[in-house]
């Protein structure tokens, strides 16, 4: 992945921009792609800064945590259901989650969900 470029250089681009040059003229001079001017120009103008947004991280888990309370609750009525169970009560109650979402959901709850084994150990062998 590119390293992101400095807030120098960005507000250069578009202090160039404002000054007149085209977003496409301004990207060739400073040696930036015309998307980049684009986008930089177009972010000083809704926020009135140009600094680089945050790279990386977690991006999607707060979905399922603003559900954390429904997906807690059906867990607890029926603690034996399957992840992809608990998928489709979830998407008929209009919550959509995949199964690999619920699964990282309990493992930061800490949450175990191993199953009890249908038969005692045998004493005398290996099962």
């Amino acid at each position: 992945m590119a390293s992101t470029l400095s807030v120098d250089l960005r507000e250069r681009v578009v202090a160039a921009v404002a000054a007149g040059t085209s977003q496409h003229k301004a990207a060739e001079r400073f040696g930036v792609s015309v998307a980049s001017a684009s986008r930089w120009c177009g972010q000083m103008r809704e926020t009135g800064d140009v600094a680089p947004k945050p790279r990386g991280g977690d991006q999607r888990s707060y979905r399922v945590e603003a559900q954390a309370d429904v997906i807690r609750a059906l867990y607890e009525e029926r603690p034996t259901l399957f992840l992809w169970e608990l998928r489709d009560a979830l998407a008929d109650r209009g919550i959509t989650v995949s199964e690999s979402g619920l699964s990282r959901f309990f493992k930061r709850h800490a949450i175990t969900r191993k199953k009890t084994q249908p038969t005692p150990p045998s004493s005398s062998g290996r099962m």
